[in-house]
C-alpha cells in the first residue's frame, strides 16, 4: 500500500500548482478548483515518486527543481503496477488510469519525467483526499 505525499492544484493551466493539505475530488470532473478538471480523460495527474529513479543523472537537479506539474504525488506502489486501466484509490476517491505520459515528451524541468511517467486519468468515484492518506490499487 502506498501513501499520498502531496496534493497540488492550479487555478490556471501552465503555471506552477499550489500545494494543499486536502482536496475534494469530484466524480467525472477532477480536483475541485483545478484548471484541468472537466469532462475529458486527463482530469487528474498522478506522479509516482519512484519514477524519479528513471531520471538520467544529468537531468536530476533540473527535474527536482522544476516545480509541481502534477495533482497528486504518491509513493509505495511499484511503477509497473500503475498501468493503464488500473484504478487507484486516493483517500476516498478512485481514479482510473487512462494514460502513462504524454504524446509530446518535454525535455526540461519537472515536466521531463511527468511527460514520461505521469499517470493521467478520470475520476470514477469522488471523495475527499488528504496528504498522508493511503494510495492503493483497487482493481486488477
Amino acid at each position: 500500500m502506498g501513501k499520498v505525499l502531496a496534493i497540488n492544484v492550479g487555478k490556471v493551466r501552465g503555471i506552477e500548482k499550489t500545494s494543499v493539505d486536502s482536496i475534494k475530488i469530484i466524480e467525472g470532473w477532477g480536483l475541485e478548483g483545478d484548471a484541468h478538471g472537466g469532462d475529458w480523460d486527463r482530469q487528474v495527474s498522478i506522479f509516482p515518486i519512484e519514477a524519479l529513479e528513471k531520471v538520467p543523472a544529468d537531468k536530476k537537479d533540473e527535474v527536482l527543481q522544476g516545480g509541481f506539474s502534477e495533482n497528486i504525488v504518491i509513493s509505495g506502489i511499484p511503477l509497473e503496477d500503475l498501468a493503464v486501466d488500473k484504478i487507484v484509490k486516493i483517500g476516498e476517491a478512485q481514479i482510473k488510469i487512462i494514460y502513462i505520459g504524454k504524446d509530446q515528451l518535454k525535455n526540461d524541468g519537472r515536466h521531463y519525467i511527468v511527460s514520461r511517467e505521469g499517470r493521467f486519468g478520470r475520476v470514477v468515484s469522488g471523495g475527499k483526499a488528504n496528504v498522508g492518506d493511503d494510495a492503493e490499487l483497487v482493481s486488477e
